[in-house]
Order: structure tokens, then C-alpha cells, then sequence
């Protein structure tokens, strides 16, 4: 028997519109991988693990966390941008994957055309902190001593172009002190180097640094926000210390590879709202110190775009460039 074609083009698109839906409506069938940029026993691992494990009891599958650190995230990008867009791999970005690495430097991915964002998960203020060797109290003091030292001092970061970075040369053009950039293949070793003494000086999210600076390993210097943080209430900001214009809060935000099905990405925003809803995890994200924050899929999408504006201005303003 043969169709007109009008028939057949039409029992095609229907057919096609069927597995497309059935195919959404099954998700997830396997387990999911949630690809962390960072090296483990990092912020973003610790974040992804917890996220993992509640995403894992939401779908009744296996959620499987796999650290790519390298290359400031890009590593971690790179593979990502090439997997199936099947909702099965996701990433856990940050500020420096989808918002400074582009502003910085050349990338073999976009971070939006090659990306779908997924949700929002929260954001941690930025932090100064000193090695306990360091006799500072406050950034105020920290630039009087070194202003005076015959050598700079040396600030670690958790690699070229992201948020440590960005915020420690922020401060060396406010404050008008030299410091020297050694760059560290995560947040991790950078800060058991600052702890230790290596480095003087570190500017890691509050979610690095928290535990730290509460068992004195670390001293907290300031806040590089426009306000206090209400979980360390009695470190003032660099602004009111007359540094002003270093303003950093890193965020941080789950990602899929680009076409992805809008059903899975809908389902996947839904489900980790409602995780972040929850008062345990948002308890346990709050005492580590980070914010939850949560968006809709337009609003990230919106969100993602501001911010790589927002620091390719900055890159303008400062000059800055990778090691």
C-alpha cells in the first residue's frame, strides 16, 4: 500500500515525536556521571559529592562523581562538550570554567554554545586569608607589612584565571603592594601551601577556606564582597578597610552538554531545586560556606551570559593576564 507523501512525512514526525517523548519520559535508565573540574578534596568536590548523593535517592540511579581537574577546568570542559547530550554527564561548573576562563584566555570550548545550563547551586564569598606565620591581623595590616618588606609577598591560587586569581590581582591594583602569582593545579594544594607557610596569601571561596580558618590554620584577613558574611560576621570586608573595588563571589552551577533533550534538563532544574530546598543539604552547603542559590533555566541562561560580560570588563579594566 502506498502513502501520499503528505501522509508518510506526517506518520514520520509523529513516530519521531513518540521515541522523542518516550525517551524523555524514561530518563534516567542508566547511571549519571558528574564530572567535577577540580581536584577530589576540593570545595567542588565536597559540593558534588553531597549533590551526587541526593540526586542519586531523587532518581533511583547511581550518580557516579569523576574529578578532571587540569587547565583551570578546562579538562573537565572539553570532555563534557564532547559527551552524548543525553543527561547522563554532567558537570559541575564554577566561576572560572563559564565566566573568567573566556574573558581570560582562548578556549577549545564555548561555554555557551557547547553547554546547556542545568540549575544553580550557590555561591560562596571570597576570601583573604594568610598563612598563621604571616603577623598581619587584617588586610590593613598585611599591606603596611609588606609595603615595608624588601620582597613581595607570594599569594597562591588555585590556577590561572580563576576567582583566586582574579580576586588577588584586584587587590594588588587597589591596595598598591606587590605579590608574587604561584599558581597551583587546584584549590587543595594551594591552600595547604598557604597553611603551611609556602604562601603567604590566598583569596579561596569561604567554602575552601571555612574549616580552616575556624581550626586556625588559616587567618582571615577580609571579605573581597560588598558585605560582611554572616557566617564569619566579625571579618570586615576590603572595602571597609579602604580596599575597595575587589568584589568576588564565586558561584557555582551544574551543567550539560549542548542539545540535551529540554525535558531532561527540566527534570534535572526541578529535582536539584528541590534537593537545595531541603534544610539538611542546605545546612550542611551553609556551615561550609556556601549560599544556596537556586534559578530557573531561563534565569541561569540569562545568569551565565552576564557574567562572562561582566568579567571580560574587568580583563579591560585591570589588564590581567595569565601567567
Amino acid at each position: 500500500m502506498k502513502f501520499p507523501q503528505r501522509h508518510l512525512v506526517g506518520a514520520i514526525a509523529a513516530a519521531a515525536a513518540f521515541a522523542c517523548g518516550t525517551a524523555a519520559a524514561a530518563w534516567p535508565e542508566k547511571s549519571i556521571t558528574i564530572v567535577v573540574p577540580t581536584s577530589a578534596g576540593g570545595a567542588n568536590d565536597a559540593m558534588a559529592r553531597t549533590l551526587g548523593q541526593a540526586l542519586s535517592l531523587a532518581l533511583k540511579q547511581t550518580v557516579i562523581v569523576e574529578n578532571k581537574a587540569g587547565a583551570n577546568g578546562a579538562i573537565a570542559s572539553e570532555y563534557v562538550k564532547r559527551a552524548a547530550p543525553d543527561g547522563y554527564t554532567l558537570m559541575l561548573g564554577y566561576i572560572a570554567t563559564h565566566a573568567m576562563n573566556p574573558a581570560l584566555q582562548k578556549l577549545r570550548y564555548d561555554p555557551v554554545a557547547d553547554f546547556e545550563p542545568v540549575a544553580m547551586v550557590g555561591s560562596s564569598a571570597t576570601l583573604m586569608v594568610v598563612s598563621p606565620k604571616v603577623k598581619a591581623n587584617n588586610a590593613k595590616e598585611f599591606v603596611a607589612q609588606f609595603k615595608q618588606s624588601k620582597e613581595p609577598a607570594s599569594y597562591a591560587s588555585a590556577g590561572n584565571g580563576t576567582a583566586p586569581h582574579f580576586a588577588a590581582e584586584m587587590f594588588k591594583l587597589s591596595a598598591g603592594v606587590d605579590m608574587l602569582h604561584v599558581p597551583y593545579k587546584g584549590s587543595a594544594p594551594a591552600v595547604n601551601d598557604t597553611m603551611a607557610g609556602q604562601t603567604q596569601v590566598m583569596f579561596p571561596s569561604l567554602f575552601t577556606a571555612m574549616t580552616f580558618v575556624k581550626n586556625g590554620k588559616l587567618k582571615a584577613m577580609g571579605v573581597a564582597g560588598s558585605k560582611r558574611s554572616t557566617l564569619l560576621p566579625d571579618v570586615p570586608t576590603l572595602a571597609e578597610q579602604g580596599i575597595a573595588g575587589v568584589d568576588v563571589s564565586q558561584w557555582y552551577a551544574m551543567f550539560a552538554p549542548a542539545k540535551t533533550p529540554a525535558p531532561v534538563l527540566e527534570q534535572l532544574n526541578a529535582t536539584l531545586n528541590r534537593i537545595l530546598a531541603d534544610k539538611a543539604i542546605a545546612h550542611k552547603l551553609v556551615e561550609s560556606g556556601a549560599e544556596v542559590e537556586t534559578m530557573t533555566l531561563p534565569q541561569m541562561r540569562s545568569f551565565v551570559a552576564a557574567e562572562q560580560v561582566k568579567w571580560k570588563k574587568v580583563v579591560q579594566a585591570t589588564g590581567l593576564k595569565a601567567d
